[in-house]
């Protein structure tokens, strides 16, 4: 089996949104870390004050022929279109273990 991880940087808001959507796509877990970021609009200021918008930082390590409808799913429910919102990548995994409990899940869906 070949494995990708699909990183994704969104508001936290759209967070919960955007898991659920990628496991009905067919992603069978998901791992959300608190994050910051600057993009090119900047950051917004209020009275001097820096307004942070809390983002999350969510990991997928999806098989390799999931990635597309996966993604896909991800762009439309974070709707990255609209500046600010988010931007999602995908990467190789050379090696993983610790996925024995879900071997069943990736038989059964071949």
């Amino acid at each position: 089996m070949r494995f990708k991880l699909i990183v994704v940087t969104i508001r936290s808001d759209l967070s919960d949104g955007i898991v659920a959507a990628a496991r009905k796509s067919g992603a069978t877990g998901a791992t959300i870390i608190p994050a910051r970021g600057v993009g090119i609009h900047g950051v917004k200021t209020i009275f001097g004050l820096t307004l942070d918008i809390q983002r999350d930082m969510i990991l997928f390590l999806v098989e390799e022929h999931l990635v597309k409808p996966v993604l896909k799913t991800i762009k439309k429910v974070g709707a990255f279109h609209q500046p600010g919102s988010g931007i999602a990548f995908v990467l190789d995994v050379e090696k993983a273990v610790g996925l024995e409990s879900q071997v069943p899940n990736f038989i059964d869906e071949m």
